[in-house]
């Protein structure tokens, strides 16, 4: 049953909600919710939210403007997040705004783990408030504002203002008629740096004098700093959940469909059941013992040079998602194989490639491998070798010298000699 809510209704004001436990769409999240939830609502609202960040993160790879991203994220919110406005009388507010608190609070405890998913949380949270805090309505915003306003903030007077009006002007870009009706704060730099960095505020003695129309950028500095400490703390608490086995499988769940950049949703190649997935960490082994030799060669070439050329990363990417990895263990394995790249190199140029090749990027195709490499994920009988080697290109086989290809296929398969000279005259005979 809703909680019963009074209202003030004016003509021309603000609906005055007196009785809701969250009387703002807004959260700073500082205070952990109370009371009880299901292992189902636990893990549901955990997924729904990732799915927004997802998308928050994904944006941020296909280099989106700022408006296109304004407009993914609150279609997504909408479907799987939704916040109304204190004036949707009809919506059930606080249901909506409790598992909006609960499910940040579950996500801090999935990602606070290491430091780059602490890193990329707080990014993805705090572009999710800047958001709201641009969509929400102006009497709500104030309200908000006013009610967790910067302690640290202090108006300045008229006879400051206009003796230091010419450098505003110069920082801020506008006249100095404009200046005269503008309002200004000054609060200590390191709690502007964002608009410091774009040189959109003057500097006096440690203070930055920021405009009005400036002020949104200190909320999202508090919102950000704020939430990097609390990260830090949950981090030091993590230790006493170890003991609810309950809890952690769920955690560790999330915070590798984090790590992929997809909400949680395991996809696997050829409908192959979870058992059978093939995980990062198989990969090394099952090459030596059961990947046709193309596919070996690839996977040694990666691991010598840490690197795959383009149509290399699409040819082993789509084999490796035919044997049954997911697109969760493959980013967890060509971000550990490409190990000289930074994060950001690898956001940027290569997880919208891997994401695209398991039909969640672009036009979404369930992209099959590509026919030569198609072997299956357990040993592969010596009598179909000389068929897939004649399926492979010329780029893994036919430019071989035959002492490579003849070690190749004794150290992969061990064959006798009658075979190895089968292999021998392949390239040979292959017809181009």
């Amino acid at each position: 049953m809703d909680t019963p809510r009074t209202r003030k209704s004016q003509p021309g004001s603000l609906t005055v909600e007196k009785h809701l436990r969250y009387p703002y769409r807004l959260n700073l999240y500082q205070r952990p919710p109370l009371g009880d939830i299901t292992l189902e609502e636990f893990e549901t609202w955990a997924i729904d939210r990732l799915k927004v960040l997802a998308e928050i993160e994904a944006s941020f790879v296909r280099n989106r403007s700022y408006e296109e991203l304004k407009s993914v994220v609150k279609s997504h919110c909408t479907k799987y997040l939704p916040l109304s406005a204190n004036s949707a009388y009809e919506r059930p507010l606080d249901q909506e705004r409790r598992k909006d608190h609960v499910s940040h609070f579950i996500l801090r405890l999935a990602f606070c783990r290491t430091e780059e998913l602490k890193r990329r949380f707080v990014k993805a949270e705090t572009t999710l408030f800047r958001v709201r805090f641009d969509e929400e309505d102006s009497p709500d915003r104030a309200a908000f504002l006013a009610a967790h306003g910067n302690p640290h903030a202090e108006r300045v007077e008229e006879g400051e203002k206009q003796r230091l009006k010419s450098q505003l002007a110069a920082a801020s870009g506008l006249s100095e008629k404009m200046i005269d009706k503008e309002i200004y704060i000054k609060v200590p730099w390191t709690k502007v740096t964002s608009l410091v960095e774009r040189r959109r505020v003057f500097l006096s003695k440690g203070m930055a004098y920021v405009p009005a129309r400036e002020q949104s950028s200190l909320i999202y500095q508090d919102f950000q700093t704020r939430l990097e400490k609390a990260m830090d703390a949950t981090e030091k608490a993590l230790p006493r959940l170890d003991e609810d086995d309950r809890l952690i499988p769920v955690l560790e769940h999330l915070s590798k469909g984090f790590l992929a950049g997809v909400s949680s949703e395991y996809t696997f190649g050829d409908e192959v059941a979870p058992g059978d997935a093939v995980t990062a960490d198989m990969v090394d082994e099952m090459s030596v013992k059961h990947w046709p030799m193309c596919m070996r060669h690839l996977h040694e070439t990666m691991r010598k040079d840490r690197h795959l050329k383009h149509y290399g990363r699409l040819q082993y990417g789509l084999f490796l998602k035919a044997v049954g990895m997911s697109v969760e263990e493959a980013m967890v394995f060509w971000r550990k194989s490409f190990s000289t790249v930074t994060d950001d190199k690898f956001n940027k140029e290569y997880r919208y490639n891997i994401r695209h090749s398991y039909g969640l990027e672009g036009k979404r195709a369930n992209y099959p491998a590509w026919r030569y490499a198609l072997a299956p994920a357990s040993a592969v009988p010596w009598a179909r070798l000389t068929v897939l080697l004649a399926q492979l290109p010329e780029s893994c086989y036919k430019r071989k010298r035959a002492t490579r290809l003849s070690w190749m296929s004794l150290q992969a398969f061990q064959p006798g000699e009658p075979d190895t000279r089968i292999v021998r005259t392949l390239p040979n005979n292959r017809a181009d």
